[in-house]
């Protein structure tokens, strides 16, 4: 993966890319960014970089770290794409770099197995390929994990030291890609001494999500590289240049996948599904056609899958947050003519604190709908709090 398939990010690209020119890089760089910013696709771009550098042990590679006493001479400058040109990179995009190691959350499939990344290597090169901007979700998903809990085990940590304990085999540099840290328990702290003190140029690229969940211990080893979320534009011109998407419909996407372009493709994936009249029909028999619509609509809707049910909620979310800027901005917000015909009518019915009331049960309700909830109760209950927030002006169902 090249640095021109990442998505945006160009200020890290350079950032990177200088580091290493600039002999200044760290053993240890923690990537943190949200969902669908592209931190686990920019750290692999970078390691493949790293490993595909003309391997000169002994002669000319320099020194990545700026420890070396006397380099012989000063690394070779390559640019991120002339990589593409040299043997090593395409092992290196292919994912079997014998340099390039992943260590990710994973599951026991039977009993007496072994908990480790390397049972899951296959289907790892398979979701880098199709989902480079996909979560832990989509992830477990694929190794159709159920409803097992995957983690970066004692038996993964045992591993990774292991396979770092031996010299490189083709690159000057080793470099491990560890996705998820936050899924380390306190086995994490097995890897103290080895990212505090590694093997001879060895990097860690640690990629996290929020790195609240992460262990301390190991946050304080690691420099911090802060991964932002994508603008609207990089959005909207992704979408045209890669789905080769309307621009129109490529801007509206890219506007209501708030910078996360894993959920402008799922966006995309439904945009030909009429939420719109899903919505009015929904409101329609909460406030006026009574239970037997509601039942009726709620019948429907199960029947969706789940992913289509989440989407269906954030398109709701999105139009309710329009809504909530046209009360406070005025008309001369930009919207499709149907989005803000329909929003200027749910502002009749609604203030902004009913309006953020439900944005907030909304919210709850996805979370539920990815941990499996039952459709059928999650929609009723959550009918009902609408019936509630907007008939009775209260907000006292939104703690609950």
């Amino acid at each position: 993966m090249l640095f021109s398939e990442v998505i945006g990010q160009e200020p890290l690209k350079k950032q990177l890319v200088q580091m290493v020119q600039q002999q200044r890089l760290s053993h240890a760089l923690l990537f943190v960014g949200p969902e669908g910013s592209g931190a686990l696709p920019l750290a692999i771009a970078f390691a493949q970089y790293i490993v595909s550098l003309p391997n000169a042990k002994g002669s000319d590679a320099g020194d990545l770290f700026g420890t070396a006493t006397a380099p012989s001479s000063p690394a070779p400058v390559y640019g991120p794409e002339e990589i593409a040109t040299l043997p090593a990179y395409h092992r290196a995009n292919s994912l079997m770099h014998p340099d390039l190691h992943f260590s990710f959350p994973s599951i026991t499939e039977k009993p007496g197995q072994k908990n480790i990344s390397a049972n899951f290597i296959e289907e790892w090169r398979e979701f880098i390929n199709l989902y480079p901007y996909g979560n832990a979700f989509d992830w477990l998903q694929l190794i159709k994990a159920e409803n097992k809990q995957g983690n970066i085990s004692a038996d993964e940590c045992a591993e990774i030291i292991k396979k770092l304990s031996f010299k490189s085999f083709e690159s000057a540099y080793k470099v491990l890609v560890l996705w998820m840290p936050e899924y380390l328990g306190k086995e994490g702290n097995k890897l103290l001494k080895l990212i505090e003190e590694p093997p001879d140029n060895t990097i860690f690229l640690l990629v996290a999500a929020n790195e609240e969940n992460i262990l301390p211990t190991i946050l304080s080893r690691c420099q911090y590289i802060k991964v932002p979320r994508l603008s609207k534009v990089e959005i909207e011109e992704a979408l045209i240049a890669k789905g080769k998407i309307e621009p129109e419909k490529a801007a509206q996407i890219a506007l209501m996948s708030d910078g996360n372009y894993r959920e402008a493709l799922h966006l995309l994936q439904h945009s030909d599904a009429d939420f719109l009249s899903q919505i009015r029909e929904w409101l329609n028999a909460l406030l006026k056609n009574g239970p037997l619509a509601q039942m009726k609509w709620v019948e429907e809707i199960s029947k969706m899958g789940r992913e289509p049910q989440k989407q269906f909620l954030k398109y709701f979310n999105h139009l309710l947050e329009q809504s909530i800027r046209l009360k406070v901005l005025g008309n001369e917000l930009p919207l499709d003519p149907a989005l803000k015909d329909f929003a200027l009518r749910i502002n009749k019915i609604a203030g902004v604190g009913q309006l953020e009331a439900i944005v907030q049960e909304i919210d709850k309700a996805t979370y539920y709908i990815e941990r499996n909830a039952n459709a059928k109760m999650l929609f009723m209950a959550l009918g009902i709090k609408f019936y509630h927030i907007i008939q009775n002006k209260t907000l006292i169902l939104t703690e609950a």
